[in-house]
């Protein structure tokens, strides 16, 4: 398995990092970062966009499962079936999200691989149609040396990742009311940006900078979803009785 992630997946990665630098005028390795991760987003736009739209909805429903909690909290089973008729009530599927995310985490592992090896000067596994430059030139529009941490960016990761939760609590209905929901909100919300900040600044700013990359594509499709292709969740339905 792990020679087939390898060959399928990590090598031709980092033989299109290693050609974008060979051939983009300049031969700035942050550019190319930019444009490899866009053309991953890009590709990954479809599911990407089914795992976001299914976390939205869940987001918008999570007031009505708290009753549907509170309502059945001494009979399990009809709880479950309580939340199995919300689900099918508004064509929610909380398993949803699960498939796009299983595809597009060994490529989003692969790039955090190939930025980390080519901007320390491990280059092995080129093809021989791909020309070895021998070493990486790490300095991005010659400021920014991205194989050592940098202070802006990890903030600007962390930043963009803040932004990204508020945008998903700011179009939630209602507050939830549930302990374990509260705390998982206000950790993905509040923690999550902070830790992400604190493990950037001991990366290789050419990792922070994917990042800044693809959050900001995440939050260009979420606030195309929220603002287009989400269905309302009616703040007069009733709660599934069972």
């Amino acid at each position: 398995m792990l020679a087939l992630y390898h060959q399928f997946i990590y090598q031709p990665l980092l033989n299109l990092l290693v050609w974008g630098y060979n051939s983009l005028p300049g031969h700035d390795i942050g550019i190319v970062i930019i444009v490899l991760t866009s053309l991953v987003r890009l590709a990954l736009a479809p599911t990407m966009h089914k795992q976001i739209k299914s976390q939205h909805a869940m987001t918008r429903l999570q007031p009505k499962l708290d009753e549907l909690k509170e309502k059945h909290k001494d009979d399990k089973e009809a709880h479950a079936k309580a939340m199995m008729e919300l689900y099918k009530e508004h064509k929610v599927n909380p398993l949803s999200s699960c498939l796009p995310l299983l595809i597009q985490l060994p490529i989003l592992i692969a790039l955090y691989q190939v930025f980390q090896t080519a901007l320390h000067g491990n280059l092995t596994g080129l093809y021989h149609s791909v020309y070895n430059p021998g070493t990486i030139n790490p300095y991005f529009l010659g400021l920014v040396n991205l194989a050592k941490p940098s202070y802006v960016f990890a903030v600007l990761a962390g930043a963009l990742q803040f932004w990204q939760a508020r945008m998903m609590m700011a179009k939630q209905k209602g507050k939830s009311t549930d302990p374990t929901a509260k705390a998982i909100q206000m950790q993905t919300t509040y923690l999550l940006p902070v830790f992400s900040i604190f493990i950037a600044l001991r990366l290789p700013a050419g990792l922070p900078l994917y990042w800044v990359v693809t959050t900001l594509f995440a939050i260009g499709q979420q606030y195309y979803i929220m603002k287009q292709h989400t269905p309302e969740i009616s703040d007069k339905s009733t709660v599934i009785d069972v």
